[in-house]
C-alpha cells in the first residue's frame, strides 16, 4: 500500500487492546484508532472500509445476542468484510466471531483454557506467520471457554490437546487467533483483576497464572513480532 495504511481494533473491554501487536502495526507503518463494539456504531462505513481490522478480545459469548444486542451488528460487519475479503485479524473472541460470520457454530467448550501453553501447528500453520510457535519453548496465552467449529473454505492452522480449532486462515487476508498473541505479561495483572470472578469460578490460581506469564516475559513481545509482522506485510 502506498498510501497510509489504517488499522481500526474493535475492543470489546479496555485491558484487551493491542498490547504488543500496537509497535509492530506503528513500525510497519499502520495508524491505529480504536472502536468501542459495545457502544460506538459499527454500521461506521469508516470501520467496514478500513484497510484492516483487529477484533479483540472478552468476557462475553459469540451466542449472547439477547443480552448484547450490538453482537449481531458486529457478526453482520465480519460477513461484509469477509466477504469483500477485506484484511481481518480475530482474536479470541474476535476469532469466534469471525466463524461465526463465515456461518460455523460457536459453543461452550468441555473445558475452560486458562493459562500459557504449546500449540501444534498443521502443515498449513507451519508454512504460515505461525511458523515461530513451532520452535521449542512458545507459548501463547489461552484464556477462554467457548470454541467453534472450523469454517466451510477455512484452513485450520493450529491445535492442541484440548481444542481442534485454535487458529484459522480463510482466503489470504482473513487471520482468526483464539489465543492470546497480543498479550503482555507486564501488564496482564490487569487482566487478573478485570477477570477476578472467572478466575476465581475456574479455580485458576493468579500466582501460579502470574508465574507461568514471567518465563514468557522476556521473548512474548519479539514472538508477537515475528508472527505478524510477516502476516502484515503479506497485505501490501
Amino acid at each position: 500500500m502506498s498510501r497510509s495504511k489504517k488499522a481500526i481494533a474493535l475492543r470489546h473491554v479496555a485491558f484487551e487492546d493491542l498490547g504488543l501487536l500496537a509497535p509492530v502495526l506503528a513500525d510497519a507503518g499502520w495508524t491505529v484508532e480504536y472502536r468501542e463494539a459495545p457502544i460506538d456504531d459499527l454500521d461506521d462505513a469508516a470501520i467496514h472500509d478500513a484497510d484492516l481490522l483487529v477484533v479483540l478480545g472478552g468476557p462475553i459469548g459469540v451466542y449472547d445476542e439477547d443480552a448484547y444486542p450490538f453482537l449481531a451488528q458486529e457478526i453482520a460487519l465480519l460477513e461484509r468484510r469477509l466477504a469483500a475479503g477485506r484484511p481481518t485479524l480475530g482474536i479470541c473472541l474476535g476469532a469466534q466471531l469471525m466463524a461465526r460470520a463465515l456461518g460455523s457454530r460457536v459453543y461452550a467448550g468441555h473445558a475452560k483454557e486458562i493459562g500459557w501453553g504449546a500449540l501444534d501447528l498443521t502443515e498449513a500453520g507451519r508454512a504460515s506467520c505461525l511458523a515461530p510457535l513451532a520452535v521449542p519453548g512458545a507459548q501463547v496465552l489461552h484464556w477462554h471457554g467457548d470454541t467453534f467449529d472450523l469454517p466451510q473454505g477455512a484452513t485450520r492452522l493450529a491445535s492442541n490437546a484440548l481444542y481442534p480449532n485454535q487458529a484459522f486462515s480463510h482466503g489470504t487476508h482473513a487471520l482468526a487467533l483464539q489465543f492470546h498473541i497480543e498479550a503482555d505479561p507486564a501488564r496482564l495483572d490487569l487482566w487478573y483483576v478485570g477477570h477476578a470472578a472467572e478466575l476465581s469460578a475456574a479455580r485458576v490460581a493468579v500466582p501460579e497464572l502470574r508465574a507461568e506469564g514471567a518465563v514468557m516475559a522476556t521473548r512474548a513481545a519479539d514472538q508477537a513480532r515475528r508472527i505478524v509482522a510477516p502476516w502484515l506485510a503479506r497485505l501490501d
